[in-house]
């Protein structure tokens, strides 16, 4: 297979330059092969909590489940619990933590309250963050309470309908740090979807080999052969942006051109026609032509319930942007859902992580309106958007309910930490379908070497 072809991939090659759908300039970041160590060593677990997670931006959550004043979540990672709260004051953070004896002040992961009581001494704080009443104030010293300690503050910022979180005592402006273009996520409209389901799932591996996993498609036509029939593999337009921010748009709705068969519209292309409201049934045209088919039918039925995609090109109907976003998100992006991919670090162990993902899709009334049907919602999610569901929490060994292709990955990548171990192994051998692996060690390592 011509190298070239993989590196210049280009979805569209008439879009415009300006437009977000355009080929960015290639970015050298060299052929330099990395050392197997972080993927094993406490020590360096240790060094990125203190110089890469309490000092990036993180996704947090979703803004949509703080609709009402009062209402809050939680987000953890690693031994930090924030507390992400919606007060008259707008949206705030805090650590989930009592000023007083250091007690957890909320275990609940989501709910509604305007004022936080310590379970532990009955500290009591309003949801801005200000201390509202000390128990039994008059045995305490003025001295000691002076200051009159409340939550402590964590910098929070909303950007398309997400909600970021910085534990640095100065952090930079999230619309420096973030890298995409501008536009790029807010053409989707996550601000107006809803949660429908939410996992949290332990996972037998570095959360370094979780990202690098999905960062790329070289590893479709092996794990995944499933998705040959449906996934353009080798037609994968790679994009690198600024501080290590990346996408890669994998067109659905067109066999890979490993297949033979291009012409025969196999069971998979049915599957994303009736996703599109088309009946296979009746469906005249090839395989070649499922691609802009299910364009043309989006669009039609965007007007048809009153959906906005006037930001989205054609390709953003059929295709999927996978979008990176340093340190460990990956965001699918469709017209109809927003598949938020976290990577969280293990709280102790190197050799595992977090893989949490939030599947939120805009409302609509329409019962044939879904997520594509390869993101694995199980049978009966409620679509509507009126309730939030809990967030569903698994244990290593146990199964998730993600859908075939994630259990494939998750059952693959225990296999992969494994085998990193090896004497034999040498360190990863990117090629230029896995070039967005090598742009997120380069911004890695920018943020390790920082003093």
């Amino acid at each position: 297979m011509n190298s070239k072809l993989i590196k210049h991939a280009v979805i569209n090659p008439d879009a415009p330059p300006e437009s977000l759908e355009a080929k960015q300039p290639p970015v050298d970041n060299g052929t330099e092969r990395y050392d197997t160590a972080p993927y094993f060593s406490a020590e360096h677990m240790r060094a990125e909590w203190s110089k890469l997670w309490t000092q990036s931006w993180l996704i947090a959550g979703a803004r949509s489940d703080l609709k009402k004043q009062g209402d809050y979540f939680v987000f953890d990672i690693g031994d930090e619990s924030i507390l992400v709260t919606h007060t008259a004051e707008g949206i705030r953070a805090f650590y989930n933590v009592c000023s007083h004896r250091g007690c957890r002040l909320v275990h609940d992961e989501r709910g509604n309250r305007n004022v936080f009581v310590c379970p532990f001494h009955s500290w009591s704080f309003e949801n801005t963050g200000k201390l509202r009443r000390v128990f039994d104030e008059d045995t305490f010293r003025p001295d000691v309470i002076a200051h009159r300690p409340g939550l402590t503050e964590v910098a929070c910022e909303e950007h398309a309908g997400l909600l970021f979180i910085n534990m640095a005592d100065s952090p930079e402006p999230l619309a420096d740090a973030i890298g995409l273009p501008e536009g790029y996520l807010e053409a989707y409209n996550i601000d107006k979807m809803r949660v429908v389901r939410h996992v949290r799932s332990e996972w037998g591996s570095n959360w370094k080999v979780g990202v690098e996993a999905f960062y790329e498609s070289y590893h479709l036509h092996t794990v995944h052969p499933e998705t040959n029939g449906v996934m353009g593999d080798l037609n994968v337009q790679y994009d690198l942006y600024p501080r290590g921010a990346s996408r890669m748009i994998v067109p659905l709705g067109q066999p890979s051109p490993r297949m033979k068969d291009q012409e025969t519209v196999n069971e998979g292309l049915q599957m994303m026609l009736q996703d599109a409201g088309i009946d296979p049934a009746s469906y005249t045209g090839s395989a070649a032509d499922v691609r802009r088919d299910i364009q043309i039918a989006k669009r039609e039925r965007a007007k048809r319930l009153g959906l906005d995609y006037s930001r989205l090109v054609d390709g953003q109907l059929s295709d999927s942007w996978a979008t990176g976003i340093f340190p460990n998100v990956q965001i699918g992006c469709h017209p109809e859902a927003a598949f938020v991919m976290r990577f969280l670090p293990h709280e102790t162990d190197p050799e595992r992580f977090y893989y949490d993902t939030m599947t939120l899709i805009v409302p609509a009334d329409d019962p044939n309106y879904t997520p594509p049907a390869w993101m694995g919602l199980p049978e009966g999610t409620d679509y509507s958007g009126a309730h939030r569901p809990d967030c569903e929490h698994y244990g290593i060994d146990e199964d998730a309910n993600l859908g075939l292709v994630l259990g494939q990955d998750a059952a693959l990548l225990p296999v992969v930490q494994k085998g990193m171990r090896s004497r034999g192994f040498k360190g990863q051998l990117w090629g230029e379908q896995e070039q967005r692996l090598r742009h997120f060690h380069v911004e890695l390592q920018r943020w390790m070497n920082k003093e």
